[in-house]
């Protein structure tokens, strides 16, 4: 066991891998209402080995964070408006051998009734599909358990996906709307 499953026993965590692992997808993970939520998804994957990317503001990539903030799988994105962050992705998922991008559907750790869809643009423009992973606080398991395979239909595919998603529990269930 390496320290990555190691930690994540010892704060009472379970992390199961239903699926085979691809080499390229977006990995859609919810209920995120924490900033644990981030720790605990880390540990989970790191624990079997893996590693995914994650999107972030190229404002936090300043030296000396940037360094470590691409160590961990930051990947930067530029947020204007001649620059869509769906192309960007699009773009690295087409030139990359391997690429996994973790993105949080909800876009936020407060309540959101309207879910983000750039993952679902992403998944269906670039190709790749996308793997459903929850962190369930009340049987204290993480989760690699779905490949959903987006149809283009982003009202449709949001629907089954937030009904998915809506038999976990979130560590504030007042913040997670589905």
């Amino acid at each position: 066991m390496n320290l990555a499953g190691w930690l994540l026993k010892k704060a009472g965590w379970t992390f199961k891998c239903n699926i085979p692992l691809v080499k390229k997808c977006v990995v859609a993970i919810a209920p995120h209402t924490s900033n644990w939520d981030f720790i605990v998804g880390e540990l989970s994957i790191r624990s079997v080995g893996m590693k995914a990317g994650f999107l972030m503001k190229d404002t936090w990539f300043f030296f000396p964070l940037g360094c470590f903030m691409r160590s961990i799988g930051g990947i930067a994105v530029k947020q204007s408006k001649s620059t869509r962050v769906t192309d960007q992705v699009v773009q690295m998922f087409n030139t990359s051998e391997e690429l996994i991008v973790a993105v949080t559907p909800e876009g936020t750790r407060s309540p959101r009734q309207q879910w983000r869809t750039g993952f679902l643009h992403i998944a269906h423009e670039a190709h790749v599909p996308i793997v459903l992973a929850y962190l369930d606080y009340g049987t204290r398991t993480a989760c690699i358990d779905r490949i959903f395979e987006p149809t283009g239909d982003i009202d449709a595919d949001m629907s089954s996906i937030k009904q998915y998603f809506s038999q976990f529990t979130a560590r504030y269930p007042e913040k997670f709307i589905y």
